[in-house]
């Protein structure tokens, strides 16, 4: 019953955090083109926002199993809660966009850490056989929150401007630090030289990029995702340009697209403990970016809003039953003193061309069109996934039974 309990606090924080988190994932590239007219700008700050997570990645996860999770969740909560409240203040004063590339970014930072401590916790307050479960009520969940904060952002940013829906982001980091307050999660001994705090953070790093080398279904996700990450980071810059440059609509309307696009992620969190179950880990994985790869190839094709939104719910359903399965798979064959360090090395290496590819892509559109780049995008990203076919996915169904190479439980 306190587990259950404990689960369910832990549940509404990430819930309201993911409702302010929606207000910035509108508001900022909003913010960045009303006050430049590039979507070069946006994708270079959404390249620099990469940069930031990647950094905290070699060092998040040694931090996150070494310290008490709690109080470092706790800790980002805060940073974020100031970090993003200090854009409106600074817009009273004077509009100044290069702040938003010293401030952003380094929010990253923090979000990177929180995220790492939030995988690790999921386990310490469900049992084990329930992670896929319990993943799949968190997707659901925030995808549910992320259509409401669309949804209201899109109307707040139209109504009152960007800053506005970026202030309203920083209030949901101080609710979500309250929610945290109540929480505990279990706590884990760590044995030997890692106790004693020997093992330098790069040493730490290394040993959850080890983890991943030495677990053949890990590193066949980790090479694979980083490939895809490289063609999909900028895709949010490319909705929102494609709605408001080619398409001429308004504020209001990408926060509405953007809104429904998380009824995919929603329904995927539903399903996705019965179609891993139905179809296993690797299909699911390899099917899920396939499917993808067609959704991309359709953005530019799409010619109006209700279009562009199918578009937007069918790549979301697709990315949300790919990462919860890769997420769960992690959380079910990692040890757990070793979960931090596997968790910050997989996003920080699959991540890692993620700004370049941003970067390119934004430019790319800039140059030619949405709808050119966005077929060849896609079509890559169909081949990448393609490419899983011949690897240890193919012949995985639940992704832990055969995975685990023989040097793997090794710190």
């Amino acid at each position: 019953m306190m587990r259950r309990r404990q689960f369910g606090i832990f549940w509404l924080a990430q819930g309201l955090s993911a409702a302010g988190d929606a207000f910035s994932l509108i508001a900022i590239p909003l913010l960045v083109l009303r006050e430049t007219g590039s979507i070069t700008q946006m994708g270079l700050l959404t390249g620099l926002t990469s940069v930031g997570s990647i950094a905290s990645g070699t060092f998040a996860g040694s931090v996150v199993d070494r310290v008490d999770r709690r109080r470092l969740m706790l800790l980002c909560d805060g940073a974020r809660a100031v970090l993003f409240g200090l854009i409106p203040v600074l817009w009273l004063a004077e509009p100044q966009v290069w702040t938003l590339y010293l401030i952003v970014p380094l929010a990253a930072v923090f979000s990177m850490t929180f995220h790492v401590a939030y995988v690790t916790a999921v386990p310490g307050l469900v049992p084990k056989e329930d992670l896929t479960a319990a993943n799949g009520k968190l997707e659901a969940t925030y995808a549910a929150m992320t259509l409401v904060g669309m949804t209201l952002a899109g109307v707040v940013a139209a109504a009152f401007g960007p800053v506005t829906a970026i202030a309203v982001d920083a209030a949901s980091f101080a609710l979500s630090m309250a929610c945290l307050f109540v929480i505990r999660f279990a706590s884990v001994t760590a044995t030997g030289p890692e106790a004693a705090g020997s093992v330098r953070s790069r040493a730490g790093f290394l040993a959850g990029v080890r983890f991943l080398w030495e677990t053949p279904i890990l590193k066949t996700l980790t090479i694979l995702l980083s490939l895809q990450t490289f063609l999909t980071l900028g895709l949010v810059d490319v909705f929102i340009f494609h709605l408001k440059h080619d398409l001429v609509e308004s504020d209001r309307a990408v926060g509405y697209v953007l809104a429904v696009a998380t009824i995919g992620s929603m329904v995927a969190g539903g399903l996705v403990p019965y179609v891993r179950r139905a179809f296993g880990l690797g299909w699911c994985w390899v099917g899920s970016y396939v499917a993808c790869g067609v959704a991309i190839c359709c953005i530019g094709l799409s010619h109006n809003v209700v279009s562009v939104s199918a578009v937007a719910v069918a790549f979301m359903f697709c990315t949300g039953v790919a990462g919860t399965c890769s997420l769960s798979l992690r959380q079910e064959i990692t040890p757990d003193h070793l979960l931090g360090r596997v968790t910050s090395a997989f996003w920080t290496i699959h991540n890692a061309l993620g700004p370049i590819g941003a970067a390119l892509l934004t430019a790319a559109v800039a140059r030619y069109s949405v709808s050119s780049v966005s077929l060849l995008a896609g079509f890559l990203a169909i081949l990448i996934a393609l490419a899983g076919i011949f690897t240890p996915l193919r012949s995985s169904r639940d992704g832990a039974t055969s995975s685990v190479g023989p040097q793997a439980n090794r710190g």
